[in-house]
């Protein structure tokens, strides 16, 4: 019996991504790049992105939370499969611009990493519907997130100091997105 390449299956829906065993382990997975779907490298203690992951054609399920990796490579954009991109607890200032080629992503989480600013280009990412930037160090956001309005969700943007007009102008940019904050420091410094 004929089964079709990988690369030329749909993407899968998030129930079989979500519940579909992934890879754990690196090396393993290289054996077969072709036929690596979803890739769990969480708590292994990397101190960089492994250019290694860029192998994996048919991606679309990273999970490299919990680990200390600084900064993402440009060449993230080449992962075109990839649907659900966590980078939760990391050391993360930046998101490269090429975030804005992953044009399946439907997840994005970096939460509890040390963002300072989005770049304009996540206004592309027109499937996303959740955006995890729970506790990080945002003080502006690019007009470009009113370009999500399609499809977001959900948007946490909860243990980050966000003045009320900025609050307001993200609920008039994302009006059907459901937005958590938390509330807005009265401080006088």
């Amino acid at each position: 019996m004929f089964s079709a390449p990988l690369s030329a299956q749909r993407l899968l829906d998030s129930l079989a991504l979500d519940t579909m065993r992934g890879h754990t382990d690196l090396a393993s997975a290289l054996k077969d790049p072709d036929n690596v779907i979803k890739l769990v490298l969480r708590k292994q203690k990397l101190k960089a992105f492994p250019p290694e992951i860029l192998q994996f054609r048919n991606l679309q399920y990273l999970d490299l939370g919990k680990n200390d990796i600084k900064e993402l490579p440009d060449s993230i954009g080449a992962l075109k499969d990839l649907q659900y991109l966590h980078l939760s607890r990391n050391e993360i200032e930046y998101l490269p611009k090429e975030i804005g080629q992953l044009q399946n992503l439907r997840l994005l989480n970096v939460n509890q990493n040390e963002l300072v600013e989005l770049p304009p280009q996540i206004g592309r990412l027109k499937k996303l519907e959740y955006l995890d930037l729970w506790s990080n160090n945002l003080e502006r956001f690019p007009d470009d997130l009113r370009e999500l309005k399609g499809n977001l969700k959900v948007m946490d943007l909860r243990v980050i100091l966000i003045s009320d007009d900025i609050q307001q102008r993200l609920q008039v940019w994302l009006p059907q997105t459901k937005i958590w904050f938390s509330p807005n420091c009265k401080c006088k410094y």
